[in-house]
């Protein structure tokens, strides 16, 4: 069983910043990859950013240049951090993991950017 929880989400204007944080109670080390996805009302779920064990990183083109994904170990704790934040980024903010065939995911953190 793995328990995922997002904060740091919140309302912010447009060109401003957020770090968002997902707490793992599990060593994230043991883990194969963690991701960020977010879900805007209407749309389907989407990946932002992917990181693996072993260090590779993939964004979505929509992010690039501008969110950026890291891992602490020793708080078993992921990060994003978001920079230049448009109003389409506007979304709840999920972080994942795939456990032995099994999908866990947090509870969300609501992101709002403002024009």
């Amino acid at each position: 069983q793995v328990q995922l929880v997002e904060s740091g989400g919140g309302l912010v204007q447009a060109g401003g910043s957020l770090r968002l944080s997902c707490a793992a109670s599990v060593s994230i080390f043991s883990l194969n990859a963690m991701g960020w996805y977010r879900q805007a009302p209407g749309n389907q779920r989407e990946l932002v950013a992917l990181i693996t064990r072993g260090g590779s990183i993939n964004y979505a083109d929509s992010v690039k240049g501008r969110f950026t994904i890291s891992i602490d170990n020793a708080k078993n704790t992921m990060y994003l951090e978001m920079n230049s934040l448009k109003p389409e980024d506007t979304a709840f903010y999920y972080c994942n993991t795939i456990v032995a065939g099994r999908t866990y995911w947090g509870q969300g953190t609501q992101v709002t950017v403002s024009s």
